[in-house]
């Protein structure tokens, strides 16, 4: 069914959901590779795609044998840079509500818990990471670390995370009420805006909720503060109040989004 011409181009319904649902996946690419490495690699397409056009437009046979020969390697190349933005979005897709399957809840009394820990660790100014798996898997991480499976506690989380214990570096694994692991290595944020200004613990805070739907909490080993990464982005100098009520916030969502 036309719906309206232009010029003498008959345009459809089919060619409006084409054109929309084209525009909504660039829309998506650019604002997940939005303050990343990408960007700079994508200026960097764009201006070899340039180059190609001259070269085909001004005949210049030697620049157009050099680039015809470099595409297909350059395909691969795109694939292999663009691994973690690949990944990443990825994962969120698998964290759409309309193919999301069951998600794994926290109890009041788990939170408080956590939440303790985390004071105790400010307090004395010990560096903490801890990760709570919502949807997305975090096995290859769990893999990384000390398999612990243990209860979730207060005085556990302060145990951990004290020098000179061997588990005090890496990070925490939370799986409902059960940390599953702990001394685990996560991945580095590649947004240039934090890699400038944050340690390697915070870092690791932001990248590995980049690459998933996690949400952690990270306690500055300098400062004492308290700080939450979820989605690419930090939450810093939180108190007991700021934290319970911003963790709620994050576990009252997941509630609603099971019940929907």
């Amino acid at each position: 069914m036309d719906l309206f011409r232009i010029a003498f181009v008959r345009v459809g319904l089919s060619d409006l959901v084409d054109i929309a649902a084209v525009a909504f996946i660039f829309y998506k690419l650019l604002m997940l590779m939005r303050g990343t490495r990408a960007v700079q690699m994508l200026t960097g397409l764009f201006l070899l795609f340039l180059a190609s056009f001259a070269a085909y437009w001004l005949q210049l046979d030697a620049l157009r044998w050099l680039i015809s020969n470099v595409a297909p390697v350059g395909v691969i190349a795109i694939v292999v840079v663009f691994q973690p933005e690949l990944r990443r979005a990825l994962a969120k897709l698998g964290q759409s509500p309309l193919i999301r399957g069951f998600l794994r809840g926290m109890e009041s009394g788990t939170l408080d818990e956590l939440v303790q820990g985390s004071l105790k660790l400010s307090q004395r100014k010990l560096g903490g990471l801890i990760v709570l798996e919502r949807v997305v898997g975090l096995k290859g991480y769990v893999e990384t670390g000390k398999i612990i499976n243990a209860a979730v506690s207060a005085d556990l989380i302060s145990t951990i995370f004290t020098p000179p214990s061997p588990l005090h570096d890496g990070a925490i694994i939370i799986r409902g009420s059960t940390i599953v692991a702990a001394r685990c290595t996560l991945p580095l944020t590649q947004n240039p805006r934090y890699r400038r200004v944050l340690g390697m613990r915070h870092q690791a805070a932001v990248g590995i909720s980049e690459e998933s739907d996690a949400v952690v909490v990270v306690v500055s080993e300098e400062t004492g503060l308290i700080s939450v990464a979820h989605q690419g982005r930090l939450q810093r100098k939180l108190n007991e109040k700021a934290l319970r009520s911003t963790l709620v916030g994050l576990l009252q969502e997941e509630k609603e989004q099971k019940a929907a």
